[in-house]
């Protein structure tokens, strides 16, 4: 297997100094106490707030006949789905040189069966590493990390755009603050072409209509790149970033809206996932990741085991 094929996998499956800064966003990155920040530290908070590490472990499980679906549909087309549960641990000391694993799990679709174990480590500039149970062969298969441009699971996502990228490669500006007045990106499916994973499924979220966001300019530092740079609307509060729109040759090529919801937890920034919608403007194909009220798990009791390859081997096809 090449890149293309982790892509397709991996798919299916959310105020420090500028030395800090250029070595990667820390665990524990304070929450600011001055709203005059940086568009540097803003960047860091956004970073902080998508992969979780206000909590010690972020999990979507599957409640019941609640799971989270991951919905494909290019213009013209019929949905397909795919559906998954995912563990993120947070929770490794400073001086453990693993700083995060994320485990997927899916449980219908064309990866029925398939598992994925990603870690990342401490040392920044050490890439991450990837296991996959493959059901069919009934092996794990080890691989390199994917590049940033691969196609995550086949969607309108990147996986620069949900894991790999961090603030070190773009040089952002802070364009000022405004009022986010919209409401978010959502798929449109006909009832004819729903199915059992997309009976019932949410409308476009409006809650953050009004709220005060930052208006974050990100210009990648990657020669000759699909995109020149992006525009982010940040919640001044949350730093939970509701909207992304992509930019090349001054035309806006794509957009990825996230609906954040509250988490149980005091910091502000420990945030759920809602649903994350893609959408590239030059095709009109649409990416919508749902994820249910009521599967979302912060702070769970999973044993650092579940992070392993024994938990890979033990997937029930």
């Amino acid at each position: 297997m090449k890149n293309k094929t982790i892509a397709t996998l991996a798919g299916a499956l959310l105020a420090a100094s500028a030395t800090a800064f250029a070595g990667g966003v820390p665990k524990d990155l304070p929450y600011p106490t001055s709203g005059n920040l940086t568009a540097d530290q803003i960047a860091q908070q956004v970073y902080f707030v998508n992969h979780f590490y206000a909590m010690k472990n972020y999990a979507i499980v599957k409640k019941g006949r609640k799971i989270t679906t991951l919905i494909l549909k290019g213009k013209g087309e019929k949905p397909t789905t795919i559906t998954l549960e995912r563990y993120l641990n947070n929770d490794y000391p400073p001086d453990d040189p693993i700083k995060a694993q994320d485990l997927a799990i899916f449980r219908s679709g064309k990866l029925r069966g398939t598992g994925m174990l990603v870690t990342d480590y401490n040392d920044d500039n050490k890439s991450q590493s990837y296991m996959i149970w493959l059901p069919a062969l009934r092996k794990i298969r080890r691989f390199a990390q994917p590049a940033h441009d691969d196609a995550w699971g086949g969607s309108d996502f990147t996986f620069g755009d949900v894991v790999l990228r961090k603030p070190k490669h773009e040089t952002h500006e802070l364009l000022g603050k405004e009022t986010f007045n919209d409401c978010l990106g959502y798929m449109e499916i006909p009832k004819n072409q729903r199915g059992r994973y997309t009976r019932n499924l949410p409308g476009p979220a409006c809650e953050h209509k009004g709220k005060e966001v930052y208006k974050l300019k990100s210009t990648t530092k990657f020669k000759n790149w699909w995109y020149d740079y992006r525009i982010s609307y940040v919640d001044t509060k949350t730093f939970a970033d509701y909207r992304t729109e992509y930019f090349k040759d001054g035309k806006k090529i794509k957009i990825i809206d996230r609906d954040w919801k509250d988490s149980p937890l005091d910091d502000p920034r420990a945030l759920f996932w809602g649903y994350w919608y893609g959408k590239t403007l030059a095709t009109g194909h649409e990416t919508w990741a749902v994820i249910p009220e009521g599967v979302s798990v912060a702070n769970g009791n999973f044993k650092r085991k579940l992070w392993s390859e024994q938990t890979l081997r033990k997937i029930k096809r």
